[in-house]
């Protein structure tokens, strides 16, 4: 798949099937709107687009009151539509200016001056253009006119109450991460470099890497102890593993962190990039009586962690 982050030099696309949206997390959801492409693409020869925002367009133009987390980075984003069979993902600056464009030059200009697309797809309730005035029905009027075809993702896809990425963020705030992981189709990565913690693991048995993510914007799961999947930078062998989320109580430690407890594996990696999938969870963060039940209690979380590998 290639990625384009500059509009004004795209390539020029044959028979281009463009959808257009968020696709925060790539999800099961998401899944049927990309196959929908792929059999239309695979009808006439043509080529599948991604046209997707960043940032998220709800941190330009909607007042927040508190931080708004997503479910990928980018280069997550870009591996999962990869994966599925997508050939270009755009993303698009998305900034006030943008924003600000009317629904008509967001047609004219954007969708059509910039990809010439044989088909669009869009759900339903699309919304486009300054104010969010543009939609299905102005699309369509204008159809005919530049020589496009209109596919409309119906209602019962965009309103499936069970599959959405704010669904899905909820479990994981929740620590839900079997549920979140199902609607995904995948389990939830967190990567990042590892850099040095206060190494209070190895005084205690259980050494661990302490991670940096890599985007301030990705949303960390609840705190607590999970099972995890890990791949470290330059080592081609998969580990398996358990991480901390969150503060350490036991030690009077409110500070949060991302602590991985990398099963048999006891190499310096300061420095590396280190990815987990988060396969379940173990347990809440708990504030023990003292290191001796606190290592008991990790003693039990492996044997816990081992058996559902």
């Amino acid at each position: 798949m290639k990625i384009h982050r500059h509009i004004a030099s795209l390539p020029s696309f044959k028979n281009a099937i463009v959808t257009i949206g968020s696709f925060d997390g790539v999800h099961v959801g998401h899944k049927k709107i990309l196959d929908q492409m792929q059999a239309i693409a695979q009808q006439i020869g043509g080529t599948t687009i991604v046209i997707t925002f960043f940032p998220h367009p709800k941190q330009v133009v909607q007042k927040v009151s508190s931080p708004f987390f997503l479910l990928n980075t980018i280069a997550e984003k870009a591996a999962l539509l990869s994966e599925y069979g997508i050939d270009h993902m755009v993303i698009v600056p998305f900034d006030a200016q943008f924003a600000a464009q009317s629904a008509t030059a967001y047609i004219q200009d954007f969708l059509v001056g910039c990809f010439h697309p044989h088909t669009i797809i869009v759900g339903y309730d699309h919304k486009f253009g300054n104010n969010r005035t543009g939609n299905f029905e102005l699309l369509q009027s204008y159809a005919a006119k530049f020589k496009y075809q209109l596919k409309e993702i119906p209602a019962h896809i965009i309103n499936d109450n069970t599959i959405s990425s704010s669904i899905i963020r909820k479990h994981l705030q929740d620590g839900m991460i079997e549920n979140a992981n199902a609607l995904l189709g995948y389990c939830y990565p967190l990567s990042g470099l590892v850099v040095q913690g206060n190494q209070l693991g190895r005084t205690i048995g259980f050494p661990t890497a302490n991670m940096l993510v890599d985007d301030q914007d990705k949303l960390i799961p609840a705190d607590g102890v999970y099972v995890v999947d890990v791949a470290i930078e330059d080592i081609a062998k998969p580990f398996k593993g358990m991480m901390n989320l969150g503060s350490r109580p036991t030690f009077d430690i409110s500070e949060k962190a991302i602590e991985v407890n990398i099963f048999d594996f006891d190499a310096m990696i300061y420095g590396k990039k280190i990815t987990v999938q988060v396969t379940h969870k173990i347990r809440n963060t708990v504030a023990f009586s003292g290191k001796e039940a606190l290592i008991e209690q990790l003693k039990k979380d492996k044997e816990i962690a081992m058996a559902w590998q």
